[in-house]
């Protein structure tokens, strides 16, 4: 059973556990009764799903794990999903939440109506902490723990969390970067509009900081939603140019026959009856154009904007001479330009021209701690856009709702967070919003998402030979499934020359089949 299959299925109870090493005994004192904390959950609960987190710093524990994952597989009819971890140790709090994050951000993402449970006994106390907070804040669970002496019950935690506060008790104190950021560029408060308080969205502010200052061209990378267009603004009001024009265009919009005359204009008599007209970058002299969907444009566009770049200077259509023209570009795409280069949809010297300055927006779901001031934020827009409206009360979260709208992946980004919170004010009665009228203005999730593996920002979080494992076992439990087990149409499936190369593959990734 694989991790995607999970969550195509519908999923009603699911257990969620680190495995600890008195659950890697259960095969061994079993005879006992003493079948470690999961198994005895499984033996005395129902579950339709149990996803058991795993990390362990020992080899030999290592190599307990594939045994015991067979021998638990026998011991229960629920499916079980394994998730291997990367963690600095035992301890690491940080990396313990986001594991535990991820893998119930993946549950109800396509399962919303999923019950989840915690286990509090397999794992190290920290581990135990970070499902009392989650559970008790953003992804309300019950709460178990198990013994030999006394069984399986309901770990009765005498408080509640406010949830807003969860990413602050668990994130790392991060006033160095921030320190950091204030003293080495002036302060720019144009940027305080991207509210944010994660330490990935601190590090891409402090390098646009930087840039606004220099008069060089700025690629802006990111998905949909996540406000590329309000960075770029912040970038040109930060910058010497800030009292000059700021011109968005969405090179999407236009059509392919407009794209020339738009951007560099149309000089008188080009064709019958046509009048002199500028185009954006002439109305953008002195200041910053801001070309949004970049990677729409026209190849032969593109080499037009090329020499707009090199010669600083752009010829109207049906013009014979060149005017000069000072504007700074800022381009944005939701598009990987390395990879449209290499589809050949990009020029190559265009690219290098233009990414002199490239910053990557992460999407609001690698924004760890955001969502929660953004859901204040937001809901405070609402209020004030629906002041005037008759009948319109200003509305507030009811806890439950706030936990929904923390828990959910936002693939719309920080677009589809507003968007929802809208509807939520509009399906809310009165001055509350509740938890139904959130999970009605949520939008399902759509079954094509998946994970942008190649889009991962770089640092602690990432752990190369974890990824390219993720990758392999997919791909190679897709392929023996079409195969209908045959190893040797497997192997054509994946591109591996043989059976035997396959059956390499398989161990070297622990494929059981």
């Amino acid at each position: 059973m694989t991790e995607e299959s999970l969550y195509r299925r519908p999923v009603r109870a699911v257990l969620i556990a680190w495995v600890g090493v008195s659950d890697l005994k259960g095969p061994e004192k079993s005879g006992t009764g003493d079948l470690g904390p999961i198994a005895q959950a499984l033996a005395a609960r129902s579950f339709d799903h149990v996803v058991l987190l795993e990390f362990f710093d020992k080899a030999d524990h290592q190599k307990l794990l594939p045994g015991y994952i067979a021998w638990l597989r026998a011991r229960t009819t629920a499916e079980i999903v394994e998730r291997r971890e990367t963690l600095r140790g035992p301890t690491d709090f940080g990396g313990i939440y986001q594991a535990a994050r991820r893998a119930c951000q993946e549950v109800l993402a396509q399962h919303r109506d999923a019950t989840l449970t915690f286990h509090l006994s397999p794992g190290s106390p920290p581990m135990a902490a970070v499902w009392v907070l989650l559970g008790k804040t953003i992804f309300p669970a019950e709460l178990i723990e198990s013994s030999r002496e006394q069984g399986v019950k309901t770990a009765e935690v005498p408080f509640d969390i406010a949830a807003e506060f969860l990413p602050d008790l668990l994130r790392e104190p991060d006033e160095r970067l921030r320190a950091q950021s204030t003293a080495d560029s002036p302060l720019a408060p144009e940027f305080r509009t991207i509210i944010h308080r994660s330490r990935v969205m601190a590090r891409l502010i402090q390098r646009a900081r930087r840039v606004a200052l220099r008069n060089i061209p700025v690629l802006i990378e990111g998905e949909s939603g996540t406000g590329k267009e309000l960075l770029a603004k912040a970038i040109h009001q930060a910058s010497p140019r800030k009292g000059k024009p700021f011109i968005p265009v969405n090179c999407g919009a236009i059509p392919a026959s407009l794209v020339e005359s738009e951007l560099f204009g149309v000089e008188k008599g080009a064709a019958t009856g046509v009048e002199a007209r500028e185009g954006y970058f002439e109305a953008a002299d002195g200041g910053t154009l801001f070309l949004d969907e970049l990677g729409e444009l026209p190849l032969p566009v593109q080499v037009k904007l090329l020499r707009v770049l090199q010669e600083n200077e752009v010829t109207r259509v049906g013009a014979r001479k060149p005017k000069r023209i000072d504007a700074r570009i800022v381009a944005a795409t939701n598009r990987t330009v390395v990879d449209e280069v290499a589809a050949g949809r990009f020029r190559e010297d265009l690219f290098y021209r233009l990414a002199v300055a490239v910053l990557k927006l992460p999407p609001l779901r690698e924004r760890s701690g955001d969502v929660g001031l953004l859901v204040d934020e937001l809901l405070k827009q609402v209020n004030q856009e629906a002041a005037g409206e008759p009948g319109y009360r200003d509305k507030k979260l009811s806890a439950g709702a706030r936990s929904l709208l923390l828990a959910h992946p936002w693939p719309g980004n920080v677009r589809e967070l507003l968007l929802t919170l809208k509807r939520a004010a509009i399906w809310s009665e009165g001055e509350t919003i509740t938890t139904d009228d959130a999970r009605e203005a949520l939008l399902a999730v759509p079954s094509t998402q998946r994970s942008d593996i190649l889009g991962r920002p770089l640092g602690e979080d990432l752990n190369l030979p974890d990824l390219l494992a993720k990758v392999a076992r997919h791909y190679l439990e897709r392929a023996l499934d079409e195969a209908g087990g045959n190893k040797t149409k497997a192997a054509g499936l994946v591109g591996l020359p043989s059976y035997q190369t396959l059956t390499n593959w398989l161990q070297r990734y622990e494929v059981k089949r």
